[in-house]
Order: structure tokens, then C-alpha cells, then sequence
């Protein structure tokens, strides 16, 4: 069924192409308007296929920028098999720096399987699972922690029940070089790109490249890296595109689990949080967490708040002014495999 998107590539064609693909959206200022996303191809020849995308999230930049660069980097010809770049994947909310689109509110990582029919988001939801994501063995979508949150670095993969896909998602996981990584368990029905990448029969890779909405020296180079050894693992180039120095050798992946409420703290009021430990830190059940202020009633103390679990700290709310609701820290699990 058609996506209601104009879409430019050819992926039978070898060379560079670059253009947009294109969402017809009528708006106030100009009745016949685009969302118009920036799209490169390149192929050469036979080979692997990989789709890199960022900007899920809009506030989520370490991906956006370096595959921006990479765009600028990549040679069609120093290539095998065929590479699709789309950094700027929901651009509404790219341009707003937010996390979901001001056109119509759409989280994209909710998003799928999409409708053709639907808002532009769920038309780019169902682009993307029906008609991007089969053209390719890979798909690396980029995130991080957006604006409000820091996360620790870490890559993803969802659990497959085709045994072969899945040994070999863990595989390419494990080639990016990352010291932590999950493994999620929504079910095939999931709405984010990793069960799209799934129902699209394609290996599906994700993970937390950085937050707080800006990157850093450090979160710039993880997913040079985790790209760069991508590229190389899939055979696609022979040496690193975007590291700026060698690759080091790949640090012991520790796998980890997020699957229960009570691995998080959330506010249950209004208040100003106060983190009292770092990402990565190992804390066990009991432990300080932070605390959590009301400068409203600045007579009373403020309260000590503490894991209910242990495990390792995975992320941490960077506003300290929070409602109810709001998780304030998380600690993952380490598990064996």
C-alpha cells in the first residue's frame, strides 16, 4: 500500500544518490507543503545492506551529527554492498528540538507499523517498516537520552524468535563495541523501530549514545566507533570512516536487563531532584539514590530516596524540577550471555 510519500532513491541503482523524501502536509502558511527529509544512497555492487538513521527523537543529536558527517565522508566507490543514510528521520522534531513532532505531536519510536493514511508521522512509520527497512540486512537506529535525561552509553537489540536472525543481531551488537547493551523483550507486535526492523525481516540495532541534549567529546566518539565498527563487521569498508583516531579493542559486554516498574524511582509529586550517584555506578537495594526537595516548603527536610533494587544506574533525570510521574533514575540488572 502506498505511504503517502514521495520517495526518491532507486535501490537498484549503484552510484551515489541523494535527495528527500517528501510528506505532503497541508499547513496554514502553505497549503501545499513538504516535510521534505534528507535521503543518500549509495551502492556499489553486491554485498550487505545497512540503513543508519537518527533523529527518531529529535533532541537526540550524536547520531544526527555523525551520520551527517558521514554522509559528507562515504565514497560510493570505497564501498561494498549498499549503505542508506536518513539522519534527520522525524526532521519536524529535529527543527523543534524536541522529542516528538510539532506538526502532530507523533513519537516516531511509537509510531509503527504506521498508516498510510495517517498523520506524517504514521505516514513515515509505514514508509520506514513497509518499504525501507526490507531493502536492507541492517537497520542502526541512533539514539540517546534526549533533553531530560542522561543515559549510560549502551546498544540494543530486540529478542527474535528466528534463532539465526537473532544469533546474528547479537553478533553485530557485540562487534559494535559498546560495554553495556540490552536485550528487549516487547514482543513482535512492538511500535518501535526494533519491532518494525523485526516484521520487516531485517536485523535491528539501537542503543543510548548519549543525552542531555548535546553531545560531548566522548559520546561523539562512542558512536563514531559503534558505527565505524558496524561498517566494518558487515563488510561494507575496510577501515574507519569517522573515528578520528584508532579503534581500540572492544571492551567485555556486560548485557543487561530493564523489565520491572520497581527498577526505577518516580516522582510522586512535585519537587526538585537531587541524584546522589553517577551512571554506571553499582548500587544495591537500599541504597542512597538522591534526594527529592520542595521549595515550596523550605521548612521541611529534604527527602531521602532509595533503590528499591539493585543493579547498575543507567540513567538519571537531568530537569531537577519534576512532576509527578517523572522517572527520576533507573538501575539495570546484569545478567549472563
Amino acid at each position: 500500500m502506498h505511504s503517502g510519500l514521495v520517495n526518491p532513491i532507486d535501490f537498484a541503482l549503484d552510484g551515489r544518490q541523494a535527495g528527500h523524501l517528501a510528506i505532503p502536509y497541508s499547513v496554514d502558511r502553505s497549503p501545499y507543503y513538504q516535510i521534505r527529509i534528507p535521503i543518500l544512497r549509495l551502492k556499489n555492487g553486491a554485498g550487505p545492506g545497512l540503513l543508519l538513521m537518527a533523529g527518531n527523537h529529535g533532541d537526540e543529536y550524536e547520531g544526527e551529527l555523525q551520520l551527517g558527517r558521514l554522509m559528507r565522508l562515504l565514497d560510493a566507490a570505497k564501498i561494498r554492498g549498499a549503505v542508506t543514510i536518513l539522519p534527520m528521520a522525524n526532521l519536524p522534531a529535529v527543527m523543534a528540538a524536541k522529542r516528538c513532532s510539532p506538526f502532530d505531536g507523533g513519537n516516531l519510536n511509537r509510531a509503527f507499523p504506521g498508516d498510510p493514511a495517517g498523520t506524517p508521522t504514521a505516514r513515515l512509520a509505514h514508509f520506514l517498516e513497509h518499504t525501507l527497512f526490507p531493502q536492507h540486512d541492517a537497520v542502526l537506529d541512533l539514539h540517546s537520552g534526549g533533553t531530560s535525561m542522561a543515559h549510560l552509553a549502551c546498544t540494543l537489540i530486540e529478542r527474535q524468535a528466528d534463532a539465526a536472525r537473532f544469533a546474528r543481531s547479537l553478533d553485530l551488537m557485540r562487534a559494535m563495541g559498546a560495554a553495556h547493551a540490552f536485550i528487549a523483550d516487547n514482543g513482535p507486535a512492538a511500535p518501535t523501530s526494533m519491532g518494525a526492523a523485526g516484521r520487516a525481516g531485517t536485523i535491528g540495532l539501537s542503543g543510548e549514545f548519549g543525552g542531555g541534549g548535546t553531545v560531548t567529546p566522548d559520546s561523539m566518539a562512542f558512536t563514531a566507533a559503534a558505527i565505524d565498527r558496524l561498517l566494518l563487521a558487515l563488510g561494507i569498508v575496510e577501515k574507519p570512516v569517522l573515528s578520528r583516531q584508532a579503534l581500540p579493542a572492544p571492551p567485555a559486554l556486560q548485557l543487561l536487563s530493564l523489565s520491572r516498574h520497581s527498577q526505577g524511582i518516580y516522582a510522586s509529586r512535585r519537587g526538585w531532584f537531587e541524584p546522589a550517584v553517577a551512571l554506571g555506578a553499582h548500587v544495591a537495594a537500599g541504597d542512597l539514590a538522591g534526594w527529592y526537595h520542595d521549595l515550596e516548603r523550605l521548612d521541611d527536610g529534604e527527602e531521602a530516596l532509595r533503590f528499591a533494587e539493585g543493579g547498575i544506574v543507567i540513567s538519571h533525570r537531568l530537569h531537577t524540577d519534576s512532576e509527578a510521574g517523572d522517572c527520576l533514575i533507573q538501575v539495570a540488572e546484569p545478567i549472563s550471555g
